[in-house]
């Protein structure tokens, strides 16, 4: 059903996971947005109209959430859906809204003590990348302040200095900071680096490990990572520098003589130069390989090939970041099963 949110800041950035999820027809009406909710659109969650409102964005919506800073818009748009009888939810002023979304709990018969969730709860303040557990915003109190330290691919990004420092002054400030990062924080997460410059200014940190992108994409493409009979090893690469970069640490004629799997993370641009240099040092151009997009999202989406053609359907299929690829034969075991 269609859903309008006017505004593209950190309300609707907390609350859009929630709609997502829903599976909810989502325009989203707004001169700008932050970076979490850019890649929203970019990966097609939502659609957006980038200009401000106008009276008559609500015709035909089911329910509206209005979270801009420009009161006469909001006034506006209340009024549209006073007039049109429309669920309209206002984040600035709950009396002039035409409904009042409160405080949920969600439960499905059991509740799981989580150390990472029971932290966020004690949050002032959170510092969420993009492709961290979303829905999980939506559960902030109103006070909590949520930084947006999305880093899309060739795209917006926050400096990892920038969010370094964001850690220290507010944890200087006496604030309750949580990093909200998906997968594991030290899996090419760069959490190393920001446990340092908290440690160098004598500030403590609790790391709460995650579930590693590199196995739970994935799974959820119905790859596993291992199997019997089939691999017995995999191995986790960076490809965000080609093969032949001076810059690259990684010895892929080593890895092209494994027999195990291979999963590669940030090498979508460089699939193509990763795959023939895997064959010049004696991979099977015949080896399966797999680009899971978006992976655990509702936008995940897979597309197989081989060493040999990967280069060429990666183009032709549109395939963009963040994706998981995963070489070996792992690939086609899984083959017939929904993923």
């Amino acid at each position: 059903r269609r859903v309008v949110v006017v505004g593209g800041g950190q309300v609707a950035q907390r609350r859009l996971p929630a709609l997502i999820a829903a599976g909810a027809d989502i325009t989203l009406i707004s001169p700008s947005a932050t970076p979490s909710v850019e890649a929203m659109a970019d990966t097609g969650e939502i659609h957006w109209e980038r200009r401000r409102y106008q009276d008559g964005d609500l015709a035909d919506t089911w329910y509206a959430l209005i979270a801009t800073t420009d009161t006469a818009a909001n006034d506006a748009a209340s009024a549209e859906a006073e007039r049109t009888r429309t669920w309209c939810v206002r984040s600035d002023d709950a009396e002039a809204a035409t409904a009042w979304t409160p405080a949920t709990g969600r439960s499905e018969g059991i509740t799981v003590a989580v150390r990472g969730r029971r932290l966020l709860a004690e949050a002032d303040v959170v510092i969420a990348d993009r492709l961290g557990p979303r829905d999980l915003l939506d559960e902030l109190p109103p006070h909590v302040e949520v930084i947006d330290a999305a880093k899309i691919p060739y795209g917006r990004y926050m400096a990892q200095e920038a969010i370094n420092q964001a850690l220290i002054d507010h944890a200087k400030a006496g604030k309750a900071v949580v990093r909200l990062k998906g997968g594991d924080p030290y899996v090419f997460g760069r959490g190393m680096e920001e446990a340092q410059a908290l440690a160098a200014e004598g500030i403590p940190c609790t790391v709460v490990p995650g579930i590693s992108s590199t196995i739970s994409v994935p799974g959820a493409a119905g790859i596993p990572v291992t199997h019997r009979g089939v691999a017995h090893e995999f191995t986790v690469v960076s490809g965000h520098v080609a093969p032949d970069d001076p810059r690259s640490l990684v010895d892929w004629e080593a890895l092209a003589r494994l027999r195990g799997t291979l999963v590669l993370l940030m090498a979508v641009d460089k699939i193509g130069a990763i795959a023939q240099a895997l064959v010049a040092h004696g991979k099977s151009p015949d080896t399966p390989v797999a680009l899971v997009q978006e992976g655990t999202t509702a936008a995940q989406r897979r597309v197989d090939a081989t060493l040999a053609t990967v280069g060429e359907r990666a183009a032709a299929e549109d395939v963009r970041p963040p994706a998981v690829i995963v070489i070996g034969e792992v690939v086609t075991v899984g083959a017939g099963l929904a993923g």
